[in-house]
């Protein structure tokens, strides 16, 4: 199986383990991801102005790149650039003045058919979770996870239609396949303060905290996500976390691919682990 895909700009710096590990594990079970010929930064955010058609200039021109690639599907696995594609993609297949004017400016015809779609999308539905089991060579039997979405996979639910809003559970069904143990916690759907770490860390630093401590509370050991910055804030908020709470117990957090790339035995220099904070190879090496 072959799919279109778009790696996005933080996936080729801050967070190559992300792509690494989303390329070599998906690989690794049948599915072989072909990067956009050409690609630009997909916009980051959606525009909340409804006629803010230059913001979605960006996302449409590589939905209209992925067009012409083929296959129907485009894959992404930035939780960002898939809640941007995904909502440039609904606007343009049902906002005809939307459709009319961005084609108009970038010179092109699409019409809304490429489905973006996410690799957790792609485990459950083309490659199947009993699969995705059997090929498993290194179960994580032990291990507890929480699994943890953020906002930008589930809502808005209308347009993003990706499980439900307020419970998702595809995350957690990858990680049983996987032979580790779920750890289910309130705050797995919850912001984790996002782009205001950039001139208010004290809020994120609080929203930080509340996950990790909801997390670990329960007996998570390791926490997974899918998106970048997610994974930096839960990730880098530790160290500052601890020096302000010695009784502060640090928890390492992962990209969901990188366990997955782990229970498929993956080579080491495949999962970008020595990129986190928190150093997730300790606990692991048991796993």
């Amino acid at each position: 199986m072959r799919i279109p895909y778009f790696p996005g700009c933080t996936l080729h710096s801050k967070a190559k383990g992300l792509d690494d590990s989303t390329r070599g594990s998906l690989a690794a079970l049948g599915v072989e991801l072909n990067e956009l010929s050409q690609w630009t930064c997909c916009g980051t955010v959606f525009p909340l102005a409804q006629d803010n058609y230059i913001g979605m200039v960006a996302a449409a021109r590589i939905l209209a790149n992925a067009a012409r690639e083929g296959g129907g599907k485009l894959v992404t696995v930035c939780s960002f650039c898939y809640h941007v594609l995904k909502r440039v993609n609904n606007v343009i297949k049902n906002n005809l003045e939307a459709r009319r004017k961005l084609n108009d400016y970038l010179e092109e015809n699409y019409t809304g058919d490429i489905r973006p779609v996410h690799p957790l999308e792609i485990c459950k539905e083309d490659v199947g979770f009993d699969t995705i089991r059997n090929k498993v060579t290194r179960s994580l039997d032990g291990l507890k996870v929480a699994c943890y979405y953020g906002c930008m996979l589930v809502r808005p639910a209308s347009e993003m239609n990706f499980d439900d809003p307020e419970n998702p559970t595809i995350m957690e069904e990858l990680v049983s396949a996987l032979g580790a143990e779920v750890i289910e916690y309130p705050n797995k759907t919850t912001c984790c303060g996002s782009y205001q770490i950039l001139h208010d860390n004290a809020l994120v630093m609080q929203k930080v905290e509340e996950i990790l401590q909801s997390a670990t509370n329960r007996g998570a050991e390791a926490i997974v996500t899918s998106c970048p910055l997610c994974q930096f804030n839960l990730d880098w908020f530790q160290k500052k976390i601890l020096q302000k709470k010695n009784s502060f117990k640090t928890i390492p957090v992962l990209y969901f691919t990188q366990l997955l790339g782990l229970a498929l035995e993956l080579p080491q220099e495949k999962l970008g682990l020595e990129q986190h904070y928190v150093d997730p190879r300790p606990l692991l090496v048991g796993a």
